[in-house]
Parts: structure tokens; sequence; C-alpha cells
């Protein structure tokens, strides 16, 4: 289990919402930095209603 905001809670919530690479890189969540991974899931936030 990882700590809520840390860089495995975000590569969690991202692969639950079944974004499993970078969407312009194509390169795999496990290989960015936690701040890339915070404004994906941000981006991500803000697509939902």
């Amino acid at each position: 289990m990882a700590y809520k905001y840390s860089k495995g809670w975000f590569v969690k919530q991202l692969k639950d919402a079944e974004i499993r690479y970078h969407p312009i890189e194509r390169r795999k969540l496990e290989l960015y930095k936690t701040h890339i991974l915070r404004r994906l899931y941000e981006d991500l936030q803000k697509e939902k209603p």
C-alpha cells in the first residue's frame, strides 16, 4: 500500500483509470518522477464531470 500522494499512489490511480503509458512519450508511468505523474492525475480529474 502506497502513501497518499506518493509516486506509487499516483501510478496506481492512473492505472485504475486505464492509463498505463505517458500520453505523449509512450513510456511506462513508473519511469517518470512524481511531479509529472501528479500533473497527469490532475488532468484526469479535470476531465471527470
